[in-house]
C-alpha cells in the first residue's frame, strides 16, 4: 500500500468516525455499568487512588463476610443496623490504623453513602434474616465496585 492510499483511507476513517459521532448526536457513549448496577469508576482520584480502591474493596468485602458469618451463629452477637455500621467503622479503623479513605475520597464516600441508604435504608435497628441478607449484598457490592475502580 502506498502513502496516498494511506491517506485516502485514514481520511476516510476519520470522516466515518465524525459521521458516527454526529448520528449519536454529538454525545460520548456512556462506559458500561458493571452488572451490579454500583459504579465507583472515575470517583477514586490522586496518586492513591487505585490503593484505596483495592483497600475498600477488600475492607468492604470482609465486613459483608463477617456480617453473613455472624447471621450462622446461635445466636448472632450483631443484631441490629448500628452494630452493622460500627462494624465498618471498627475495621476501617484497625486495618487503616486510624487513616480514612473517605477523607482522601469524597466523592466514594457520598456514593457508599448513597447506596447504602439506598439499600439498607437508615434504621438502625434490630434486623431480620432477610435485612441481614441485604445488608450483606450491599457491602459486596460496594467492595465489587471498588475493585472494579481499582483495576
Amino acid at each position: 500500500m502506498n502513502d496516498k492510499t494511506r491517506t485516502v483511507l485514514a481520511a476516510a476513517l476519520a470522516a466515518g468516525s465524525v459521521f458516527a459521532w454526529l448520528a449519536s448526536g454529538g454525545k460520548p457513549t456512556p462506559a458500561p455499568q458493571p452488572d451490579g448496577g454500583l459504579s465507583l469508576r472515575g470517583k477514586f482520584v490522586g496518586e492513591s487512588a487505585s490503593a484505596d480502591a483495592a483497600t475498600l474493596g477488600s475492607l468492604c468485602e470482609a465486613v459483608a463476610s463477617c456480617i453473613e458469618y455472624d447471621g450462622m451463629q446461635d445466636p448472632p452477637r450483631m443484631t441490629t443496623g448500628i452494630q452493622f455500621d460500627d462494624l465498618r467503622v471498627q475495621a476501617r479503623e484497625l486495618r487503616l490504623k486510624g487513616d480514612s479513605i473517605g477523607k482522601r475520597q469524597p466523592k466514594v464516600r457520598a456514593e457508599m453513602d448513597r447506596y447504602l441508604t439506598e439499600h439498607v435504608g437508615t434504621n438502625g435497628g434490630a434486623v431480620s434474616p432477610e435485612q441481614r441478607a441485604t445488608w450483606v449484598a450491599a457491602y459486596r457490592e460496594i467492595g465489587r465496585a471498588a475493585n472494579d475502580a481499582a483495576r
